[in-house]
């Protein structure tokens, strides 16, 4: 059976709301794809102030912005190509296979976001991506191509 990965997005969401999420699923690792980690609107998603609070609750906080990050120029689809994705493609995959995983970005909506993507590129090397949209409501993901 293909190991999970769930993505999900903080958006508007207050901190307990997206612990609660994340212990439902039983994730054990956040890996963090924003590329700039910080939210004028919801300090408390600021990459210091999140980190403190996952590792508070038990959970690791890996930030992989730098690498697969979204806002490319050219477009992520295009940015998937060079070596800096498949790096951190590798890096998450390598984490996935060790613990429950869960890719973190700010948009609720995974098709709205680079996500979808790193989901698609998941789900090409084997893995099973699960999206978090709110309590009650995943969806798997089935990839392109």
């Amino acid at each position: 059976m293909p190991e999970v990965v769930y993505t999900v997005g903080h958006s508007n969401r207050s901190l307990e709301e997206l612990l609660a999420l994340l212990r439902k699923h039983g994730v054990e690792v956040v890996v963090d794809v924003r590329r700039w980690p910080k939210s004028s609107k919801f300090p408390h998603f600021n990459t210091t102030h999140l980190r403190e609070a996952l590792e508070r609750e038990g959970f690791r906080y890996v930030w992989l912005g730098s690498e697969l990050g979204g806002y490319r120029e050219g477009g992520y689809e295009r940015y998937m190509e060079t070596a800096d994705f498949k790096k951190g493609l590798e890096a998450l995959e390598a984490l996935a296979r060790e613990g429950v995983v869960a890719v973190l970005c700010a948009e609720r909506l995974w098709f709205r976001c680079h996500r979808r993507f790193i989901a698609d590129a998941l789900v090409r090397d084997g893995f099973r991506v699960i999206h978090i949209v709110d309590e009650g409501r995943v969806y798997e993901h089935r990839g392109r191509g």
